[in-house]
């Protein structure tokens, strides 16, 4: 199957930490969102940051190795990294995805 790993990232490093899951062979596709404002509690003080949002589409028997990877080369000491587990997928899309990351 397939899961989608999401993720937040300083505008500035969204292209590169997205080619490196690829390059990498962590994800089959990086999807990177606009820009957007968050808001959260950091350290007791209400942050306000400019960030983008990644989808990853990644095959389930890779999610793993890909969470560890983006956490080992995410900007944030405590960086968002969410995989949701989708419900259904195209058979087509699903065997793309697995070649992408080398899974036969």
């Amino acid at each position: 199957m397939l899961r989608v790993v999401l993720t937040t990232v300083p505008p500035d490093q969204a292209e590169a930490l997205a080619e490196a899951l690829i390059e990498g062979r962590y994800a089959a596709c990086v999807q990177i969102l606009p820009e957007m404002r968050s808001t959260y509690s950091w350290q007791g003080e209400i942050t306000r940051d400019a960030e983008r949002l990644l989808l990853i589409k990644v095959p389930t028997s890779h999610v793993e190795a890909c969470m560890d990877a983006l956490g080992g080369m995410h900007p944030y000491e405590v960086p968002q990294i969410i995989a949701l587990t989708v419900d259904k997928v195209a058979t087509a899309y699903l065997a793309w995805a697995q070649a992408c990351v080398g899974e036969d």
